[in-house]
């Protein structure tokens, strides 16, 4: 069995902040991510930079709540708490 699914990175800038939605349907359940990036007044105005670094937290953020979702599942299944290590 092959499942695919696509990962959708959506970006909001204005001249100092930079935030980055991340966000993934698995079986009909979607999952959210979040990150924002801000650029120090004296560093260069390069977007890329913003982008990069929101994306990658906003990417972060949706890994740990995949792994936080699964936990829940294996728990609800098992009757019992679960921890499991992202």
């Amino acid at each position: 069995m092959k499942e695919t699914g696509e990962i959708e990175l959506s970006f909001e800038e204005d001249a100092s902040h930079t935030e980055a939605r991340a966000s993934v349907n698995i079986r009909g359940a979607t999952f959210s991510g979040f990150g924002r990036a801000r650029r120090n007044p004296g560093d260069a105005n390069l977007p890329i930079i913003g982008e990069e670094l929101a994306a990658a937290r906003a990417l972060s953020d949706l890994a740990h709540r995949l792994v936080d979702a699964a936990a829940e599942a294996i728990s609800d299944r098992e009757g019992e708490p679960v921890h499991l290590r992202g």
